[in-house]
């Protein structure tokens, strides 16, 4: 094996362009939520190029209505799932991996350097929107099989490659396979993890709290009641919850992050007329949720806290905050520090770079969530790019990552799956 093995880090070592030219091709399609479909085109492209087994289909009914699909869109005409499958002999295990095509928006194209789907390279660097989130990880995995293809490796299990819709939006494009009926003995998700292996991953779920007040002029602006400054009372209760659920996590996999499970306010409006009292104010936010918590434990914990502000505030009593469940929702999940899939991946960074790799919590949701509690399938995170970076402006990735991520995911792969004599 160690022969066959030394063939393929041989290759990725010597065609480091071809990866190069497929992340910058990736890069430059503009593959934002209802444009999947740009990435996915050269996707499926290399895909034909080496030879996989391909399933491309589009989201249905079948899928939305699972009751594990949460998502505020409803069309996903012309934006397909694409799957491809490296067909194994038969007898060793499975394994999926599963990668996402879609981007986060831009954000200020004053706050870029460099174009944001321009693919620039600049001192062994690639920059554009979702280099390191995550079509780095993409393009190694893609990497990996073309690797085992040109020196004619073939495998006991299937290595089945997912390209994805909706990550970003609450994993609805991963559950659409599952549903689709693609499974496997484990999974493993490079996302940017700084070449981290992350084995738990936090859930998140989108709120929105209305906090209402009363209308009156702002001449007389104490005839009302201002739903700004009461929602600034709800912002202080989020913040305080926050603490208080983060106090409760001891596991060491967090010792180096911060904030474990944030609660974020991502959106906030109110008012109309600068000379009114507003009468409504909304915040949308973001909340954590623990590895080994349920979804509906963490609202039950957020409308608790509501609940108790409710009851020390005289005008909430009387017109008191809605919270409402809405979009996006990602599920947490955790795999055991003695599971084979994870000690098979940490044993391969260990051999590849010579020292044990770290191993830490995710301090994002991803759709390992998804594949764990709708399919059953333990799921381990890692790979190439900075975590940091992730929906950031600027948003780059180290190209020698994509490399050394590659040579850990095949190693991974090939002891995973075996390799067949036939």
């Amino acid at each position: 094996m160690q022969q066959q093995l030394n063939e393929v880090f041989h290759w990725i070592e010597n065609n480091q362009q071809t990866a190069i030219r497929l992340l910058k091709r990736l890069v430059q399609e503009d593959s934002t939520r209802m444009q999947e479909f740009k990435g996915q085109a050269v996707i499926i492209e290399k895909c034909r190029e080496l030879g996989l087994e391909l399933d491309i289909w589009e989201i249905g009914e079948e899928t939305m209505c699972h009751p594990l699909f949460h998502s505020d869109r409803k069309d996903f005409s012309e934006n397909p799932n694409v799957v491809a499958t490296l067909k194994g002999s038969g007898g060793g295990k499975s394994l999926i991996v599963n990668s996402h095509i879609d981007v986060v928006p831009v954000g200020n194209m004053d706050d870029w350097q460099y174009e944001p789907f321009s693919g620039k390279i600049m001192d062994g660097k690639l920059y554009g929107r979702g280099a390191t989130d995550m079509k780095g990880g993409t393009v190694a995995l893609l990497y990996v099989l073309e690797a085992l293809k040109e020196c004619g490796i073939h495998l006991k299990g299937d290595v089945i490659f997912q390209s994805v819709i909706e990550e970003e939006s609450g994993g609805s494009g991963t559950l659409a396979a599952v549903v689709r009926g693609y499974k496997a003995d484990g999974a493993l998700i490079p996302e940017p993890t700084n070449l981290k292996i992350f084995p738990k991953l936090q859930g998140s779920l989108w709120f929105r709290i209305n906090v209402f007040g009363k209308s009156a002029h702002a001449g007389t602006r104490y005839e009302g009641v201002n739903a700004i400054e009461k929602s600034m009372k709800v912002i202080n209760m989020l913040q305080q919850l926050e603490t208080k659920r983060n106090e409760t996590i001891t596991d060491p996999l967090y010792k180096n992050i911060k904030i474990p499970v944030p609660i974020n306010v991502g959106k906030f409006y109110s008012g109309k007329w600068p000379s009114s009292v507003p009468d409504l104010a909304i915040i949308e936010g973001r909340l954590g949720v623990k590895p080994d918590e349920t979804i509906d434990e963490a609202m039950a914990e957020l409308q608790s806290s509501l609940n108790e502000l409710i009851v020390e505030d005289e005008w909430f009593q009387e017109k008191p905050p809605k919270l409402e469940w809405f979009g996006a929702r990602w599920l947490p999940s955790t795999i055991a520090a003695d599971h084979p899939l994870l000690t098979t991946v940490a044993e391969s960074y260990q051999s590849i770079i010579g020292q044990k790799a770290i191993i830490e919590a995710s301090p994002w949701a991803t759709d390992g969530g998804m594949l764990y509690h709708a399919g059953g399938i333990p799921v381990v995170v890692f790979g190439p790019g900075i975590t940091k970076l992730a929906h950031d402006s600027d948003e780059y990735i180290l190209l020698e990552d994509i490399i050394t991520a590659a040579k850990i995911i095949a190693k991974t792969v090939i002891h995973w799956c075996e390799i067949s004599e036939k």
